[in-house]
């Protein structure tokens, strides 16, 4: 719960404010553009929500906040932002809010599946919020569990218990220490089902992996995502824990698959067609082999 007493200066007079204990994970300014804005090393209010729905994405951020800095000085009925999620996407994709500190705020998401396309896939893990374990619960749960990277497993294994659902991580981000029941090793990419494509792109850390849903979602963690200030795809140069070098690399590898989604745990989804996304991948290579 944010403390009035933390409110940072730089919001803007009224009733929604950010606190000084905000990591700067950029989930408020994705999911409420008009009232969150960037300052610094945090975010900030910039504008009152003036509209019903503008107060619904507000509330949606405060849920989302992973450290809980976002507060409100009047009342506000929080199921209003906590029903909100899991938020649909695109299709059958969902964003599944309630982001947590351990994962730095990471975005995690939910495929909705019926059994006899493979069930229900959880990419990286949320927070164990009992509000939307009891909704994934209601869609169907969790079959199988994707975790893109050592970074964002976060309640990784409270979701295994809850769900009995298969855990599918890199053995070089410490996957048989984590408990996964599938351990993916070396750089071949892996068909998990018929829809499903784990492939390992090391670089951010030792052991990431992205996942390609259908040749159209590109599931892809810490290793790309798409920058509204460069109109690009981008990696993030500053948050390379293992080797900027193999990432470029294996930016390379992705140019095999199509996809029309990009869907990140940190930085902003970007839609467009499989062609310019393709056309911005290699962008994207180029300006990283001058980094």
């Amino acid at each position: 719960m944010a403390n009035i007493s933390l409110r940072l200066s730089e919001n803007v007079p009224g009733d929604f404010f950010v606190d000084s204990t905000c990591i700067d994970c950029d989930a408020c300014r994705q999911i409420a553009p008009n009232i969150f804005a960037e300052h610094g090393d945090a975010s900030v209010v910039f504008r009152q929500p003036e509209t019903n729905e503008q107060t619904k994405r507000a509330l949606m951020a405060l849920v989302a906040c992973p450290t809980g800095s976002i507060g409100t000085i009047e009342h506000h009925d929080a199921h209003v932002g906590i029903d909100a999620f899991p938020e649909l996407i695109a299709d059958n994709v969902y964003y599944c809010g309630f982001n947590a500190e351990s994962s730095f705020g990471a975005w995690s998401y939910l495929i909705q599946r019926p059994d006899d396309e493979g069930g229900n896939v959880l990419i990286d893990s949320p927070r164990f919020a009992t509000q939307l374990v009891r909704k994934i619960d209601a869609m169907g749960g969790v079959r199988k569990m994707f975790l893109t990277h050592k970074d964002d497993v976060a309640d990784h294994n409270r979701f295994a218990a809850k769900f009995n659902c298969e855990r599918i991580m890199h053995a070089d981000d410490g996957a048989e220490r984590l408990g996964m029941e599938t351990i993916v090793r070396g750089e071949d990419a892996i068909q998990i089902d018929r829809d499903l494509i784990a492939i390992p792109v090391p670089g951010h850390t030792r052991g990431h992996m992205v996942l390609s849903y259908r040749n159209k979602f590109l599931f892809s963690g810490d290793h790309l995502a798409w920058s509204p200030n460069r109109n690009s795809l981008i990696a993030f140069r500053s948050a390379c824990w293992y080797s900027w070098t193999e990432q470029t690399r294996s930016m390379l590898r992705l140019l095999d698959y199509d996809f029309e989604w990009v869907v990140p745990g940190h930085g902003r989804i970007h839609h467009d067609s499989a062609a310019n996304m393709k056309t911005a991948l290699r962008d994207c290579i180029e300006w990283m082999k001058t980094r």
